[in-house]
C-alpha cells in the first residue's frame, strides 16, 4: 500500500460544541475492516440530524470526540474483514451505515448492506437504509398504517418525512405534513393532502378541525411538536410513533396518558431496531426491495456537497434552512 493510501481526507469532530469544530484533514488513518465488516470507498455519505446531535453530545449512545463523524454512506466494497458470511464481490456498491461516513473510506457492518439499485448511482441511493427504512418502520410494523387513515407527519420536507409522506399516500393513507412555509411546496408535490406550518400556534386546533383526529402521528420534532401530536391523535386508537426530537426532548407524565392523552405511543430509532430485531429489520429491507421495482421508491435527488463544506452543511440543518436529502462528496 503506497503512503498516500494509508491515510485518507475526512471530517473529525473534536469537540462537543456543535458544527464548528468539524476540521477536515488529509491525515486521518484509513480505517481497516474488523469481523464482519467491508471496508467502503465512499462515493456519497448521507447528511441527517443525527450528526447534528452527535456533534453537541446529545445523541445517545454516539460517539465521544474525537472522531470522525458520519454514519450513512453508498460506496464501492474494496476489501473485506474475516467472518463475512456470504460476501458480495469486490466492487459491488451498497449503501449502509457504519462509523466514519465522512471519509474517503468506511467500515461497515457487512449484514447490514444492501446493494445499490441496477442504475442508480452511490448518491441516488443514501436513504435507503435509514431515511425510508424509518420511515416504513414508523408507517408498518410500528405504527400499523391502514388505507383510509389518516397519518400526521411532522417535518415533512426532510429526509424521513419525505418517504413518509411517499409511503403513507401508498399504503392508501391521507396525508396532513407540517414544514415551514417555503417548504410547502416541495411537500405537496409528494402527494401531501394538506401541508400546515408546523409553528402556528393553532396547528393542533386546525388539525382536529380538517381532521376530527388522526389515526397515525410520525413524529420527530419533539419538544416543539410533541403536545400537538398527542392532542390530535385519536383517543385509545391512535398511534404515535416517535423517532427523533430536532427541536429538544419533550416531557410526559403517567398522569397525561391515564387522563389527557390515552394513546399509544410507541419509540422507534432504527439502528436499535436492526440490532434487537433483525429478522423485522431485513424484511423491511425486502420490502423497500419491492418498493423499488415497482417504482413506488424512486432514485433520490440529494443535494451534494464537497466534504469541505460538511460544516456549513450540518448548521443549515440545525437552523432548519434545508429540504431534502443531504449529502458529501468525500473525494471534493
Amino acid at each position: 500500500m503506497d503512503t498516500d493510501e494509508q491515510h485518507v481526507r475526512a471530517l473529525v469532530q473534536r469537540s462537543r460544541r456543535g458544527p464548528d469544530d468539524l476540521t477536515l484533514t488529509t491525515e486521518h488513518p484509513r480505517p481497516v475492516p474488523g469481523p464482519g465488516e467491508y471496508l467502503i470507498r465512499v462515493g456519497a455519505a448521507g447528511v441527517n440530524f443525527a450528526d447534528v446531535m452527535q456533534t453537541r453530545g446529545t445523541y445517545g449512545g454516539g460517539p465521544g470526540a474525537p472522531y470522525v463523524a458520519g454514519f450513512e454512506a453508498a460506496g464501492e466494497i474494496v476489501g473485506a474483514g474475516p467472518d463475512v458470511e456470504g460476501p458480495l464481490p469486490l466492487g459491488t456498491h451498497v449503501v449502509g451505515v457504519g462509523p466514519g461516513a465522512f471519509a474517503q473510506y468506511m467500515t461497515m457492518p457487512a449484514a447490514g448492506v444492501l446493494p445499490v439499485p441496477s442504475g442508480w448511482s452511490d448518491a441516488e441511493a443514501l436513504g435507503l437504509v435509514l431515511n425510508w427504512a424509518t420511515a416504513l418502520a414508523a408507517l408498518r410494523p410500528l405504527g400499523g398504517v391502514e388505507a383510509g387513515e389518516t397519518v400526521l407527519v411532522h417535518a415533512a420536507a426532510g429526509g424521513v418525512g419525505q418517504a413518509a409522506v411517499r409511503l403513507a399516500r401508498h399504503y392508501g393513507a391521507r396525508v396532513i405534513a407540517t414544514a415551514s412555509p417555503a417548504k410547502h411546496g416541495a411537500v405537496a408535490a409528494l402527494g401531501a393532502d394538506v401541508v400546515l406550518d408546523g409553528r402556528r400556534p393553532d396547528l393542533a386546533e386546525e388539525i382536529t378541525r380538517l381532521t376530527g383526529g388522526v389515526d397515525l402521528v410520525l413524529e420527530s420534532v419533539g419538544r416543539a411538536t410533541f403536545g400537538t401530536s398527542l392532542a390530535v391523535a385519536r383517543p385509545f386508537t391512535g398511534r404515535v410513533v416517535v423517532f427523533g426530537a430536532a427541536s429538544g426532548d419533550a416531557t410526559l407524565t403517567t398522569h397525561d396518558l391515564v387522563f389527557t392523552h390515552q394513546v399509544q405511543l410507541k419509540g422507534l430509532h432504527i439502528g436499535a431496531l436492526a440490532a434487537a430485531a433483525p429478522s423485522l429489520y431485513r424484511s423491511l429491507l425486502d420490502e423497500l426491495e419491492t418498493l423499488i421495482a415497482r417504482g413506488v421508491y424512486p432514485p433520490g435527488t440529494p443535494d451534494v456537497r464537497p466534504l469541505s463544506e460538511g460544516p456549513a452543511v450540518l448548521r443549515h440543518l440545525e437552523a432548519g434552512l434545508t429540504t431534502g436529502k443531504l449529502a458529501l462528496d468525500p473525494w471534493r
